[in-house]
């Protein structure tokens, strides 16, 4: 039976109670991009939501951000929908500091190198949801698909999707027994397998 495989955990604080949120956000803008419907913002915490971190936030009108500058400090509204999300009513409340480098220590360049397509992935070894550690090389053999994913990115259009697809095609495939699905977080340093365990429980 086909199943997933999903290491080093994700906490995602996420409702479908109501089809709408809405967060209060301060913050300093980090980079403007009209083209793309995009602001990113580098963001105190959010309460019951995320870490503050620098993100990206889509918009819906692009009158919302007319008037605005980067290093511009900056409360607003951050919607959260079923599916989308997006920031909203923009209050200028005066000039901010702009990060030189994220906080996160998960952005931290920790010497990996980047593989390019066709390259060869390292036998490398994770933890499963029980602790034990599991390698690459225990299901060689079989296709593998990975998908990366992190606690600090609750979105319903990112993370908690891509547990929703991974579902969705590990029961597609079920009677596959040479396909493993694996989900690999790589904010190891936070994630761990008793807080994906405790939020997931018989979902994985």
């Amino acid at each position: 039976m086909e199943k997933i495989i999903l290491f080093l955990g994700l906490i995602i604080c996420f409702s479908c109670s109501s089809p709408e949120k809405i967060y209060s956000v301060k913050g300093t803008i980090y980079e403007i991009k009209p083209d793309s419907m995009m602001i990113a913002i580098a963001h105190d915490t959010i309460p019951d939501l995320m870490y503050p971190m620098i993100m990206p936030f889509d918009l819906k009108d692009l009158k919302e951000i007319e008037g605005l500058s980067i290093g511009d400090s900056v409360h607003f509204e951050f919607v959260w929908g079923d599916t989308s999300t997006w920031a909203r009513k923009f209050k200028v409340v005066g000039q901010g500091k702009l990060p030189e480098d994220e906080d996160d220590d998960f952005f931290e360049d920790e010497n990996y190198s980047e593989r390019g397509i066709g390259e060869i992935i390292d036998n490398v070894a994770f933890l499963d949801l029980d602790s034990s550690f599991v390698r690459l090389s225990d299901s060689d053999g079989k296709y593998r698909f990975l998908s990366f994913i992190f606690t600090r990115c609750p979105m319903p259009n990112m993370c908690p999707a891509v547990v929703i697809k991974n579902d969705y095609l590990a029961k597609a495939f079920k009677e596959r027994n040479d396909i493993e699905f694996v989900m690999v977080s790589f904010d190891y340093k936070h994630d761990t397998p008793s807080v994906l365990k405790d939020f997931y429980g018989s979902t994985i």
